[in-house]
């Protein structure tokens, strides 16, 4: 791994993994003593901040949205333990959306007009981002999206929609197409789900290959709920050199399945987004195929040797193993790739609430400037995935992205991009809509 993801904070330097989940609820050095921050005795109020986490408990995004969950349980736990968000408890309440965008808008109405929470968050599927963020902008309540779709930092969405704890789509393929085309092959065939996420896929990572001398000649869509894939595979060229894939929901484990099947062990190179195989076990039978493969991940699943403690600690609180499964059942794999994103959004909000002083709905607009305001999060407690320049205009961050190879049975960290691989010129700039 390079030296960007072992790069700590003053929070995190020295620590051991005890301290490390002691110093998890505090805010990063700097905001922690600025004039925003308000212990429980000097809060205006004693009501809890609530926020309102938009959850894949149903449809095709549970896998993921369970582990969302426990993630976002944990991170709220140690928030409190260390004092709440100026001075007052954290609340968290939970509403399933179905992974549909229609019943997606109702849960952002519901939580702002019934459960009237402060701020929505936590949202995956980018079908239903899109679907929801209409809303949060017509009832003027900030919207923490953890979705990897470029559609925030596109413009096409509105000023109260924010993506500041995990990367897009955009710059997770541009960083990572010149190792794909200098390490794996130029001739790719991409195979992705048929809505917007997909294409994102689809779009971008065609452009970064062009720029790399690369090509892709052939786009494989396939409906996100399809439960059979075989029919699909035949259209791969038998000129390709590198097959990427990213599939998602149910049918993720038949997928990678049936693409073995069809191979035999032979064909192209391989090189996947881990979504291919989130919450799936890689040592499930079938799968030995997968050996020496590649895939994408925004955090590692396994453990690696050179993981410093507050990503120990990390793992530690939302209760997963060394192999990246959970502590009471090593056959529930985690969603480790994504879920750090609710982690760090949630101490996203925390800062921004403390460095606006947020008291209220009142002070909304505030929040939303404090945010804007961001420009960058140190490596530490507060985000183990590693340090991130934010962007206020195009509400997004930017990362650090990780190749991993398939051996002996367990995924590890052959690359690490630096943040400025997937950096690109803003197409929008949010700040200039009225509040």
């Amino acid at each position: 791994m390079t030296e960007n993801r072992n790069k700590t904070n003053i929070l995190s330097r020295t620590l051991d993994r005890r301290t490390a989940l002691k110093g998890l609820g505090a805010t990063a050095a700097g905001l922690a003593v600025g004039p925003g921050f308000v212990r429980y005795a000097q809060a205006q109020s004693s009501e809890p901040i609530r926020i309102g986490f938009q959850a894949h408990r149903t449809g095709i995004g549970a896998a993921y949205g369970r582990w969302y969950e426990r993630t976002t349980t944990a991170a709220a736990k140690l928030i409190n333990d260390a004092g709440g968000i100026n001075g007052r408890p954290l609340e968290i309440v939970t509403e399933d959306d179905g992974t549909d965008p229609k019943r997606g808008a109702e849960v952002v109405e519901k939580f702002a007009n019934q459960h009237k929470v402060d701020v929505v968050f936590g949202t995956l599927f980018s079908h239903v981002v899109v679907g929801s963020a209409p809303t949060a902008g017509e009832l003027k309540i900030p919207y923490y999206v953890v979705s990897e779709g470029y559609h925030v930092a596109s413009g096409k969405l509105n000023r109260y929609v924010f993506q500041p704890g995990i990367t897009d789509v955009k710059a997770q393929v541009s960083s990572m197409a010149p190792w794909v085309s200098s390490n794996l092959g130029k001739k790719v065939t991409m195979i992705f789900p048929d809505y917007a996420f997909g294409h994102d896929h689809r779009d971008f990572f065609t452009a970064a290959m062009q720029a790399q001398g690369g090509e892709v000649i052939q786009h494989v869509p396939i409906p996100p709920t399809e439960s059979s894939f075989t029919r699909y595979l035949p259209q791969i060229p038998s000129e390709t050199e590198v097959l990427y894939h990213v599939m998602v929901g149910p049918g993720v484990l038949t997928f990678v399945k049936e693409l073995g099947e069809f191979y035999g062990g032979g064909g192209p190179k391989l090189f996947g987004f881990i979504d291919s195989l989130e919450a799936v076990d890689i040592a499930s039978p079938g799968l030995e195929f997968l050996e020496g493969s590649h895939f994408w991940e925004g955090m590692p699943r396994y453990l690696q040797p050179d993981a410093p403690d507050y990503v120990k600690a990390y793992r530690d609180a939302v209760g997963i193993d060394d192999n990246g499964a959970s502590k009471e059942d090593g056959k529930d794999v985690s969603t480790a790739a994504h879920m750090f994103g609710c982690w760090e959004t949630l101490y996203v909000i925390k800062a921004a609430m403390e460095s606006a002083g947020y008291q209220g709905p009142d002070d909304r607009a505030k929040l939303v400037e404090a945010t804007e305001a961001m420009t960058e999060f140190a490596a530490g407690p507060e985000h183990p995935q590693g340090d991130k320049k934010f962007n206020g205009k195009i509400h997004q961050c930017f990362g650090h992205q990780n190749i991993s190879q398939v051996a002996d049975g367990r995924l590890n960290v052959v690359h690490t991009t630096s943040i400025e691989d997937g950096m690109y010129e803003p197409e929008a700039d949010y700040t200039t809509q009225s509040l």
